[in-house]
This record gives structure tokens, C-alpha cells and sequence, in this order.
């Protein structure tokens, strides 16, 4: 949860407008909830925000020009739905076509293992960017459950895997891409998208 809260709370703080979605809508799945982060606690609180999560709007639904950015939040599910969206697909290809951000933290990055350009070529080839290592997922033991490994098969579309020590922040800007590792990079990401965001004006 704290993927979706601390950005979240970075954008709120930036003045920066963030609409909530799913491939389904209606209320996702949340994969780890601790109320004792003070982000969590705060949204958790927040009818409004719960509102929002409740009825979150479909994303095959959406206009992507309307976008200046995307962000994927993590959670181990991602790494069945996103992969293979065709709707994921297609929002990360116009934004990203149209000048615009394409983010993700953990593995949230599992919306780009299939994201592909127009000439057919992975957008990710050739850039560097973080996701969950291989390495972590083995520490939580779910090396076996997963589909495929994030960080090798993000490799094989050609991207340049910057990894760092298990569980501490990493945040990876590669022009309009920026990604990050784990839950404690969900922060950094946030405000790397706001950098640029208020930046560009």
C-alpha cells in the first residue's frame, strides 16, 4: 500500500492532480496494509481516498492524451495482470509517444515487460530502470509462485537493470522512464515524477 500512498502523498503536497485506476475498477486488490505508516494510517482515514480506491475508474476507459504521466504501483498480482494488459499497453504506449511520464516502483514494473512502441520495439530497450530483484523475491520466498522473474525478464526486452542491496531505496530516471526497486523507493519515485512534472510546467 505504501507504493500507492507515498507518491500519492507527494503529488498531493506538489498540487499535482492523481486520478486512481484499475484494469477491473472498482476496489483492487491490496497486497500489504500496515497501518502503522503514517501515510497509510492518513489515507486509510480519508473517506475521499477510500472513495476513490473503492471505485477506482477502469483504465481501458480512459483517454491517455488527457495524461501527463502514468504510475504503476506494485504488489505481487501486478505480475499476472499487468504484463499481459492490453489496456496497460496501450496507455504506457500513447502517454509515453505524446512527451509524457511512464512510472513504476517494485513490481510495478511488470506493466512494462510487454509494453512495446509503435515500430514494435520494447520501450524499455536500452534504458535504465529498477524493479523487485530477483534477489528479493527470493528472500520472500516467491521465486516459485511468480510467473517469471521481474528483473531477468525485464532484462531480456534489453533493459539496463540497475539493482541495488535488497530492500534499500533506489530510484532509476532515465529521461521520461523512472523506476524504483522496492516499497522504501515509492517516495523517491513520487517526487522524481513531480521533479519532472513542475519542471516541464
Amino acid at each position: 500500500m505504501v507504493e500507492l500512498t507515498h507518491p500519492l502523498q507527494v503529488f498531493e503536497a506538489a498540487g499535482i492532480q492523481a486520478e486512481i485506476a484499475s484494469i477491473r475498477g472498482g476496489h483492487p486488490p491490496i497486497d500489504f496494509f500496515d497501518l502503522s505508516d503514517a501515510a497509510n494510517a492518513h489515507y486509510w482515514n480519508d473517506k475521499h481516498f477510500r472513495a476513490a480506491l473503492a471505485h477506482s475508474l477502469v483504465l481501458g476507459d480512459l483517454d491517455p492524451s488527457r495524461y501527463s504521466a502514468v504510475f504503476f504501483a506494485g504488489g505481487h498480482g501486478t505480475m499476472w495482470d499487468f504484463a499481459e494488459s492490453e489496456a496497460v499497453q496501450k496507455v504506457i504506449r500513447e502517454i509515453w509517444e505524446a512527451g509524457g511520464i511512464v512510472s513504476a516502483v517494485c513490481h510495478g514494473p511488470a506493466a512494462l515487460v510487454n509494453a512495446t512502441l509503435s515500430d514494435g520495439s520494447y520501450l524499455v530497450a536500452g534504458k535504465r530502470l529498477a524493479c523487485f530483484t530477483d534477489e528479493e523475491e527470493a528472500e520472500v520466498r516467491y521465486t516459485k509462485v511468480v510467473p517469471y522473474l521481474l528483473a531477468t525478464t525485464l532484462k531480456q526486452r534489453g533493459a539496463l537493470h540497475q539493482a541495488a542491496p535488497n530492500w534499500s531505496e533506489n530510484v532509476v530516471t532515465d529521461g521520461r522512464l523512472i523506476t524504483g526497486q522496492n516499497p522504501a523507493s515509492a517516495h523517491g519515485v513520487g517526487q522524481a515524477i513531480v521533479d519532472q512534472l513542475t519542471t516541464k510546467g
